[in-house]
Parts: structure tokens; C-alpha cells; sequence
């Protein structure tokens, strides 16, 4: 990724406020105090991956804070995934305290009060995800912030490095890819998220919290099965149909509307991939599930405005329009 902010040409008497500005503008509404003075330095590199964005982030010595005044003054609804690249960052949310070393990473919310200790220089990759990104996977994350994941798991290691993986490339991936790419990363991270929820001694709100991600799960899983039922779905889980909606209906939904949701998004982003162009659109229907292409031409349109064939043509016609456009690098 290229250099997108850096301290370095900064007087140093006014380095800590330009940090500040910059861990605002790039993260959420945070605090930043260090005791280090003039000797105080700090660069971020950062690139949108579809919804999500991959950020580097390279200090020293610090403490950062998402205070309640931040929080009630802002909008920002994400989820921070912290991986630890050189250094040891301590991070603290919800009563817990977690020190995330290189080959780590942690989460903490964005919603909810948390601190960041840094008592030394440190590299970090930050992959930032809009709440819902995660949540339609998984349910609350709060029994899991501030604890880490670790390489011992080979989940949790392959999170680690399929995120750092997209990072690596996030600013040279075009725009299709770069939206699977994030939709991949926060698969793996719920996943490793509900094995650590499985193998914890739950309360009743964190089983139910792994229970509902096993469930979506189950039904990403089988999108492409037209006979995808209510019934086949809580049998597989081993509850009752009633108890599937139940755990839906915490999210304000129930098993048909979420499965419908989840069809027409992966079809709208079909439609909107110049690599998917050359499918029928009754192709890309029936592949996500679909059997009848009237009814998927109407809900299609009721959802997002369009026929579905007016929303690939004004999609790639977009497309073409920004084909071939120059990247450009900002710097501060």
C-alpha cells in the first residue's frame, strides 16, 4: 500500500496533534497521548478492500482511547481487527485485557469504550469492517473483544494471514475482486470467531451468539440448494424451525427473509461483475437458488430498483466509464 500519512515532515513540537488528526481522519474519533515529546513519529498506509479497509500503522510509544464523549459524537459502527506485525500492543474493551504479539490479532468495537497501549514501537495491520459485515455471520461480538487469536489454531492462523495477504496487495485489486476479498476475510474471522465461542465455557447469550453464527453459516453453505428449507436447516443444527426464527429474529429477521437477502446479494453482485457478463441472468439466478425467474425478477426489483438486467447494464456501463482511470496516491 502506499504512504498515505506520515508525521515525518512535521515540526516535532506539533507531531502528536498531527498523529491525531491523521488515527482520526483514517480509524474512528480516538484520543492519542505519549509521553515521548519531539521524538514522537507515526506513518499509516491504508486502502479500501470493497466495504472493509486494510490500514499499517507504525509508531511508538502510546495510548490511544475511544472514549464515551467519542463515541456519543460520532456515527462511525465498525469492527477493528488488530493483527501484530513487530512490537506488542495491549489492547482493553469490555472488562478484558489482551497483549496481541506478532502473528495475533485481536478485535474491539467501535460502539463501546477501549484503550490501546503501546509501550515500545510497533507495526500493526488494522482491518476495519462495518458491524453488519461481521454480524449477518456471527452474533454480539462483545464476549469477544480484547482476546486474542493466535497461530496455535490453524483457523485463527489462517485468518491472520489471508487478511495480511490482501493487505499486502489491497490498493492494486480491482473493484470485484477486492469486494470478494473482504467478504473472504470476514468469513475466516467470524469462523475463527465461533470456534473460539465453541470452545469457551458459554453463557447462555454466548452459545446462543455460536449457535446463530453455525447457523448462517449453514445457510451460506447451501444458497446454491433450491430445496434449502426451514425444516433441513434446524435438523441439521439440531433444533426446531421455531428456534431457527427465534435466533433470527434477535437480527430483525426471520429464515425465509434472511435466505432471500442472502441470494439476492450474491446475485447482485454477479450482476455487477464485468468478469460474470458473459452469464445469463437466469443462470446467475438459478445458481444462487433460485427456480422461478419471474418471482426473482420481481423481489430483484422490489430490493434494489431495477430489473435485473437494468441493474447489469447500468452497473457495467459504470464500469466502463472509470475503466482505465489513473490510481493517485494521497499524501499529507
Amino acid at each position: 500500500m502506499p504512504a498515505l500519512f506520515t508525521t515525518e515532515n512535521a515540526p516535532t513540537h506539533k507531531r502528536l496533534a498531527l498523529w491525531q488528526n491523521i488515527v482520526c481522519d483514517v480509524f474512528v474519533q480516538l484520543d492519542c497521548k505519549s509521553d515521548l515529546g519531539m521524538d514522537f513519529h507515526g506513518a499509516i498506509t491504508s486502502a479500501a478492500v470493497g466495504k472493509a479497509k486494510c490500514s499499517e500503522v507504525s509508531s511508538n510509544q502510546q495510548r490511544v482511547f475511544r472514549t464515551p464523549s467519542r463515541i456519543s459524537r460520532a456515527r462511525d459502527d465498525f469492527i477493528l481487527i488488530a493483527l501484530g506485525k513487530r512490537g506488542v500492543g495491549a489492547v482493553l474493551q469490555d472488562g478484558r485485557e489482551t497483549i496481541v504479539h506478532p502473528g495475533e490479532f485481536a478485535i474491539y468495537d467501535t460502539t463501546r469504550p477501549y484503550e490501546l497501549q503501546f509501550n515500545d514501537a510497533f507495526t500493526q495491520t488494522i482491518f476495519q469492517v462495518p458491524r453488519e459485515m461481521l454480524h449477518r455471520r456471527i452474533g454480539g461480538t462483545e464476549s469477544l473483544t480484547a482476546i486474542s487469536f493466535t497461530p496455535d489454531r490453524p483457523l485463527q492462523q489462517l485468518a491472520y494471514n489471508f487478511i495480511a495477504s490482501v493487505a499486502d496487495i489491497a490498493d492494486r485489486l480491482d473493484q470485484d475482486t477486492a469486494l470478494r476479498l473482504a467478504e473472504q476475510a470476514v468469513d475466516l474471522v467470524a469462523m475463527a470467531m465461533s470456534e473460539r465461542l465453541d470452545g469457551a465455557s458459554a453463557s447462555p447469550s454466548t452459545h446462543r451468539s455460536a449457535l446463530l453464527c453455525r447457523l448462517k453459516a449453514h445457510v451460506l453453505a447451501h444458497l446454491p440448494d433450491p430445496d434449502l428449507s426451514l425444516t433441513e436447516t434446524a435438523a441439521a443444527l439440531g433444533i426446531s424451525p421455531r428456534y431457527v426464527n427465534d435466533l433470527l429474529a434477535d437480527e430483525h429477521t426471520s429464515f425465509q427473509r434472511y435466505v432471500l437477502a442472502q441470494r439476492l446479494e450474491r446475485c447482485r453482485r454477479d450482476l455487477s461483475s464485468k468478469m460474470q457478463a458473459h452469464r445469463h441472468v437466469g443462470e446467475i439466478a438459478f445458481a444462487w437458488g433460485f427456480n422461478d425467474l419471474s418471482h426473482f425478477g420481481r423481489v430483484f426489483r422490489e430490493h434494489f430498483g431495477l430489473s435485473p438486467r437494468d441493474f447489469r447494464q447500468s452497473r457495467l456501463s459504470s464500469c466502463a466509464q472509470i475503466q482505465g482511470g489513473a490510481g493517485r496516491t494521497i499524501r499529507s
